[in-house]
């Protein structure tokens, strides 16, 4: 008997110290996963962006810079003002998390742009984390510094007024040494061009010179327009206005060789729909 109840003791102990290990394990694994999880919020808060009350861009600066350069110097038809309104949200939404755009109206005085438009996308709701931000906040945000801006300038699209010159590459030159020469390198840059691409300047113009490459090499206009477009991808959205001689083939080659020659990337010529 006496050796029966030396083994049932001696179980005992042997069952309390399983146990005890046991239970150590399972705490051990529960305050691991509890530091990993404290940690992992920790990340996540210290990885969010910091961002610019005014323009919502990173303070460290966008991801990328998107210009769109809008040529209102004269109304466009109803036509091409809803296929300039569609290709410019397309692009709006194109832009990504953190980047920039930049949007300027050209004005009859060379140089001198209206920005109406300057921010970041600081990303939706719908991107939101739920354990480091408030997704509704974060969508509020969104619609009110980034979209709804941008979408009240889509809806006036086409309503320009008649001036009586369009200095087209002098709005490139201020939007190049305003928008992106002070990026960082290898920040993507992109230039969207909304015009009729008639150059008319007192320096050269398409309707007194012709679109020529050549004549505006050998025009004043070279030097005074030279801007240089290392890295920027320039897209153009041509509309045609009624009586306007020149053809678009010739307009399109004549960009593209005016953008090529100041190291710009030409990334395509489009032609809007609609007729004025």
């Amino acid at each position: 008997m006496a050796r029966n109840r030396r083994r049932s003791s001696r179980s005992r102990k042997g069952g309390f110290s399983t146990g005890a290990v046991l239970a150590t394990i399972a705490l051990s694994v529960v305050a691991l996963a509890m530091i990993g999880a404290f940690g992992w919020l920790k990340y996540q808060a210290m990885s969010t962006v910091s961002l610019d009350k005014a323009s919502l861009c990173p303070t460290t600066g966008p991801s990328s810079e998107t210009a769109i350069l809008l040529d209102v110097t004269d109304p466009i038809s109803e036509a091409t003002s809803l296929d300039l309104k569609n290709q410019f949200q397309r692009l709006v939404s194109s832009v990504p998390v953190n980047g920039a755009i930049d949007v300027y109206a050209l004005t009859e005085e060379a140089g001198k742009l209206e920005r109406t438009f300057h921010g970041c996308n600081p990303g939706s709701g719908d991107l939101a984390n739920e354990w480091t931000s408030n997704p509704k906040l974060v969508q509020q945000r969104w619609e009110k510094g980034f979209q709804k801006p941008l979408d009240d300038i889509a809806g006036k699209l086409g309503s320009g007024a008649s001036g009586e010159f369009s200095p087209i590459m002098a709005g490139i030159q201020r939007i190049n040494l305003e928008a992106f020469q002070p990026l960082a390198p290898g920040i993507p840059k992109t230039l969207y061009v909304a015009s009729d691409m008639v150059e008319h300047t007192p320096v050269f113009s398409a309707y007194r010179d012709g679109v020529s490459i050549t004549k505006f090499e050998a025009s004043p206009g070279r030097e005074k327009f030279r801007t240089s477009l290392d890295g920027v991808q320039v897209k153009i959205l041509a509309f045609q206005r009624p009586g306007q001689k020149f053809k678009m083939e010739d307009l399109a080659m004549f960009w593209e060789s005016w953008v090529e020659k100041n190291n710009g990337d030409f990334a395509g010529f489009t032609r809007l729909e609609g007729l004025e």
